[in-house]
């Protein structure tokens, strides 16, 4: 008989679709998810040169893992998404709703375009149509298929930044005018406080129908940031340091899993603190 821990955290045999699947934390949540026995399935726009080679694809993910391109902003693509992953596996437990733009403001000759009085229309509705609006499309048709079985786990990806405001003096440049000066951009934080809100709307939505809905905040991951904004950003945390790559594995483990099973419509704050301050 296996023991409690076991039981509570053991996913075998269940299939999970993370959407930006091939990015820095998406893998990182493929492989939690295979670590228990589950099935990852890392569904994302582009794939090309973001996916390892077979012998350290069946370490990281095991056999039976896939990976699929998807357009999360376009309906018709999320369902072929599902209809892909139903016609693989047969079934479908747990939707991770990670994809996010990371939005890279190439012309900066004249202003710093991340800052919001110069921040583009079309880069706020791109960001917003990937970060929310997919989010969005994914849960009505990947949930409702959940729904429909009476089972399934949505999990919600924010950010330490959907409760707190973005601290801008850890982007600013000496010797830079203010118009200059880089920020962190308002999609962030719109798209991240707005994934809260669909995480309790669809916790309710959902309760009688077996499918619990958590969001979960992680803060910054070290990932060779310049050592000036790593030390700043240090400074704002009581653990004092960043999150390593790995360090959410445990958290979306729990979430996906029956150690998890009366929780519902909650915020998982991971962030070393900061959010404390």
């Amino acid at each position: 008989m296996k023991n409690l821990k076991q039981n509570l955290f053991d996913l075998t045999g269940q299939v999970a679709i993370i959407t930006g699947g091939t990015g820095l934390l998406g893998k990182q949540h493929a492989e939690a998810i295979a670590s228990a026995g589950g099935i990852p399935v890392l569904a994302d726009i582009s794939l090309n040169g973001n996916l390892p080679a077979k012998s350290e694809w069946n370490e990281r993910f095991g056999k039976s893992a896939c990976a699929i391109q998807v357009d999360i902003t376009q309906p018709k693509s999320v369902r072929a998404l599902l209809a892909h992953v139903l016609n693989r596996y047969n079934r479908i437990d747990i939707l991770i709703n990670n994809a996010a733009n990371n939005p890279k403001m190439e012309d900066k000759s004249e202003k710093e375009f991340s800052r919001l009085e110069f921040f583009p229309l079309t880069q706020w509705e791109s960001d917003l149509a990937v970060g929310l609006t997919g989010s969005f499309l994914c849960s009505q048709i990947i949930g409702s298929e959940m729904a429909r079985r009476k089972k399934g786990v949505i999990i919600n990806v924010a950010s330490d930044l959907a409760l707190i405001a973005p601290d801008q003096r850890l982007y600013r440049r000496d010797g830079l005018p203010e118009e200059h000066q880089p920020v962190k951009p308002i999609t962030y934080s719109i798209v991240k406080t707005g994934l809260i809100g669909l995480t309790r709307y669809l916790a309710t939505y959902w309760a009688d129908c077996g499918v619990r809905v958590n969001a979960i905040s992680p803060g910054g991951v070290y990932n060779g940031q310049p050592d000036e904004f790593v030390n700043k950003l240090n400074n704002l945390i009581p653990l004092g340091r960043m999150a390593r790559l790995n360090e959410y594995q445990g958290a979306i483990l729990f979430l996906c899993s029956d150690a998890s099973s009366y929780m519902t419509g909650a915020n998982l704050i991971v962030d070393g603190g900061r959010s404390c301050w």
